[in-house]
């Protein structure tokens, strides 16, 4: 338990902590358990023990998964507004109610431990009742994203196997497009869904009813986003949806007077579970809009009287080119938690919006670490306080791009990236299933697991999970982003970073969104820097040059450029690279206006100076 005020300071017990930073934490052992106190209450280090503390009783109760933290909350505080949104508002009563209505209709349907059903339905507080009451009784429920059609939403409903599909009304048409090609499952449309829901009572369910299901067991399929091929599904346990609920929860302090604006897609692991579930088990409550609306943004944070919101990186980029919007100034936001805020957005979003406190963090839906940066460094996506460094063992190490893998010694083992150099981040795999707190449940597909983990890496027979992302940490410890694997590429014999070259961009006025990638040459080693661009009646190319060039080495200035009126993005506003990567700089596949950098100007690029270039007329 935390004990004393702020001017005492913060102690916490955590069970097996060893490694304590000298200059903010000292450890005195009573008892076999460790007690660190905190001094002087560091703002930082009250967020890291908060999570701690609410995260520890999880595997001492394997039975308490978050429906039944509801209950809790529907006994403790029934009429409290749980889920809000224009559609329908859930009190704690009436969402466990609901969820139990589901529960009852899975058991009348024969659902059996570990069946599928896809959900299908945009954002709004019956999508969350529907999972809960399904995983409740051991059904496990695959989150589609709502924004596939045709073979994608097929091959994502196909590699789960479902016994049923529930579809809800608006998007029944994406559906359809995907009908023929689905191989299983019974199809449940809204109208006929809620005409069944009505036999089903909203009580409790009896000891009878209930099924043995526990932290240990499936809950959720969540998919990746598919930026570069088709979507996986991650296997999400009933652990992780409690220890992201339990940990985000600790990390920003959330209270029952607490209101969280959600915008995300539910179906996604951070607008889905972290959003709702880091408010729901404290007592709050979660504002869900469908789809995030720059103009309607802060109009709707301040009529809805949030106090957090949960944000990617581009949300707020976005933002901030919006015109001054009064109510802007009017919010009672003391909080923003998210992922992807460059540096180059941070202080301007943080600064024109008053945003009191910004928690920056990574993480993905199947890994299996996380990192938060509690201390608000502009750009950094993390740090590991030392007196923890042993409860989340992460390592960056040197990557070979030509190889495409991580580099080994002569020994055949990995090598450690120094400071302020790149290298992969890794995530070490307990070797006994039993400890969950590392543990990579992998994807539906066994080669696509096998494919993340990386085995003998500082020794014989220990296995690491691949985030498949470049980072760099400075000499304090705190970790920043540099880029995906494959989205780095080589030009010139130099490693180019596609974000270092998307931020340069988009520090120059009247280009709004740059999408960076690299193209194939003929006759020309590695790839060329392209950059697929959004632009506004400010945008001057002739300038653009000269910004870039003040900025960016050579080898990294894009060669070509692409203009597009809107930029490709997922669901979760991530760009889409490959299909880019692929049309190339062929002028003929699209009606986008293209350019090429001469050397000296960006050159309208047609198709008689695009065969110049394959038959390497001009010279890169």
């Amino acid at each position: 338990m935390l004990r004393g005020d702020r001017n005492a300071g913060l102690q916490s017990e955590i069970l097996g902590s060893r490694h304590l930073s000298p200059n903010t934490a000292r450890e005195d052992e009573q008892e076999g358990r460790t007690t660190v106190t905190i001094e002087g209450g560091h703002s930082a280090s009250r967020s890291w023990l908060r999570a701690l503390e609410r995260t520890a009783p999880i595997a001492v109760q394997p039975s308490r998964i978050l429906a039944t933290v509801i209950d809790e909350q529907a006994e403790k505080n029934g009429e409290a507004p749980a889920l809000l949104s224009e559609r329908e508002t859930f009190s704690y009563r009436a969402l466990a109610e609901r969820a139990n209505q589901y529960a009852r209709w899975a058991i009348g349907l024969g659902l059996g431990k570990g069946d599928v059903v896809c959900l299908l339905m945009p954002n709004r507080p019956e999508y969350m009742a529907i999972w809960l009451g399904i995983t409740r009784v051991g059904g496990i429920v695959s989150l589609l994203n709502t924004n596939l059609t045709g073979t994608s939403l097929a091959h994502c409903i196909n590699i789960v196997s479902p016994k049923h599909i529930i579809v809800a009304a608006d998007l029944a048409e994406n559906f359809e497009s995907a009908r023929e090609q689905v191989t299983s499952g019974a199809v449940h449309g809204e109208t006929d869904l809620q005409r069944e829901l009505a036999r089903y009572r909203g009580a409790p369910l009896s000891g009878a009813e209930l099924r043995a299901v526990t932290i240990e067991d499936q809950a959720l399929y969540i998919y990746t986003s598919g930026t570069t091929g088709l979507p996986k599904a991650a296997l999400v346990s009933h652990h992780r949806i409690m220890n992201w609920s339990c940990w985000f929860g600790g990390m920003m302090d959330t209270r029952p007077t607490d209101r969280m604006y959600n915008c995300l897609p539910l179906y996604h692991s951070v607008g889905g579970v972290v959003a709702t579930g880091s408010v729901l088990v404290n007592g709050g409550s979660v504002v869900t809009r469908e789809k995030f609306s720059a103009r309607q943004f802060w109009t709707e944070v301040v009529r809805w009287d949030c106090t957090l919101f949960q944000y990617i990186g581009e949300l707020c980029r976005y933002l901030v080119n919006t015109p001054f919007d009064p109510a802007e100034q009017q919010h009672q936001i003391r909080l923003a938690c998210g992922n992807g805020l460059r540096a180059d957005v941070w202080q301007a979003f943080q600064s024109r919006f008053r945003i009191p406190q910004i928690l920056e963090y990574y993480a993905a839906t199947e890994g299996n670490f996380s990192l938060y940066n509690a201390e608000g460094e502009p750009g950094a996506i993390g740090r590991i306080p030392p007196y923890l460094a042993h409860r989340l063992p992460v390592a960056l190490v040197k990557f070979d791009l030509d190889r495409g893998e991580p580099l080994r010694n002569a020994d055949g083992f990995c090598v450690v990236s120094a400071a302020d150099d790149a290298g992969e981040a890794i995530g070490k795999i307990p070797s006994e299933r039993a400890d969950m707190s590392g543990r990579f449940d992998g994807y539906t597909n066994k080669q696509d697991t096998e494919k993340k983990i990386l085995r003998n890496v500082f020794k014989p027979g220990d296995a690491w999970f691949r985030t498949g992302d470049l980072m760099r940490k400075d000499k304090r410890g705190f970790f920043y982003f540099v880029d995906r694997i494959g989205d780095t590429f080589r030009w010139k014999g130099e490693n180019v970073a596609t974000s270092e070259v998307e931020t340069a961009l988009t520090e120059y006025p009247g280009l709004r969104d740059a999408n960076v990638y690299g193209v194939a040459v003929p006759g020309a080693d590695g790839r060329a820097g392209m950059a697929c661009i959004v632009t506004d009646d400010k945008f001057d190319l002739k300038g653009l040059r000269r910004h870039l060039t003040a900025r960016l080495p050579a080898y990294a200035q894009p060669l070509f450029i692409r203009i597009q009126r809107e930029m490709d993005v997922t669901g979760t506003f991530k760009h889409k690279k490959a299909d880019l990567a692929q049309a190339g700089f062929d002028p003929s596949t699209t009606m986008d206006k293209m350019y090429f950098n001469d050397g000296e100007a960006f050159l309208p690029l047609d198709t008689a100076l695009f065969a110049r270039i394959r038959s390497g007329q001009v010279r890169m």
